[in-house]
């Protein structure tokens, strides 16, 4: 795994950014993954620059989102869809119709999340996927106890995942859903790059955990452990606990030019 460690939070954004279009160069069909929060949001913002100057085009990219809350109606300020399309369609330009997510609102729960997984696989499967991280470790929606081998599907929120969430909701717990579709922990792993993201001292036991941690369904972004291309990028605060921060530093202050994006 490799761990950047950022001087300040406004450096990660633009750093997973390069990867984005370093992939891009080569592919510019790429397929992305997406994920919601306050974690990609500097990424998006640089994302926006970078087309607005004609450094970058993800018109020819597809991309496909980690989660969607189950119950909010469509035109909900808070629904994932609607964050997607604010913070990372409008500013880019990759065409709203490129960009998939799992349906929230399906009859079926079980045939939409089989026929999304169909999907990304019809895709060619996910070349970089973005990620966040919640304060007890989970990636996506996938929440302690998950399987580590699960596939998109319909999952419970936990208390502690509502709370945290509740911030986007005027804080009021009472307005997150009490569930979710989501990617699992599986499908996640068979992305090409993951690239997670994360800031501030409220992360740093998740990330010490998804780092340095034992490999287990409490902490399901551990997993990430078993990717043979996971980047973290954080800032100084997320990485506070760390106990090889300095090993991490020099690796990446030190990385042989051909590695280099």
């Amino acid at each position: 795994m490799e761990v950047v460690i950022c001087s300040h939070p406004d450096h990660i954004g633009p750093i997973a950014a390069d990867y984005v279009e370093s992939l891009i160069s080569t592919k510019p069909a790429a397929v992305l993954g997406v994920a919601t929060g306050s974690s990609p949001l500097g990424l998006y913002e640089e994302l926006g620059k970078r087309v607005a100057a004609g450094k970058l085009s993800l018109s020819r990219a597809r991309a496909f989102m980690l989660d969607e809350y189950v119950g909010l109606p469509a035109d909900h300020p808070e629904r994932y869809r609607t964050f997607i399309e604010r913070h990372f369609v409008e500013p880019t330009d990759i065409p709203s119709t490129s960009v998939f997510g799992p349906d929230g609102a399906a009859e079926d729960m079980e045939a939409a999340c089989a026929a999304y997984e169909e999907a990304i696989h019809k895709a060619g499967g996910i070349d970089l996927q973005i990620l966040g991280v919640g304060t007890d470790g989970h990636i996506a929606f996938n929440e302690p106890g998950s399987s580590l081998a699960s596939r998109t599907r319909l999952k419970s929120l936990m208390e502690q995942t509502r709370k945290d969430n509740a911030r986007f909701f005027d804080d009021d717990i009472d307005q997150v859903p009490h569930h979710c579709v989501t990617q699992g922990v599986g499908t996640i792993l068979e992305a090409r790059h993951l690239v997670l993201l994360a800031s501030g001292k409220g992360k740093a036991e998740a990330i010490k955990g998804v780092v340095e941690g034992p490999v287990s369904a409490v902490c399901t972004g551990s997993a990430l452990q078993l990717h043979p291309t996971a980047t973290v990028i954080i800032d100084e605060e997320a990485a506070s606990l760390l106990t090889y921060a300095s090993y991490y530093r020099f690796a990446y202050e030190n990385k042989p030019e051909w590695q280099r994006v």
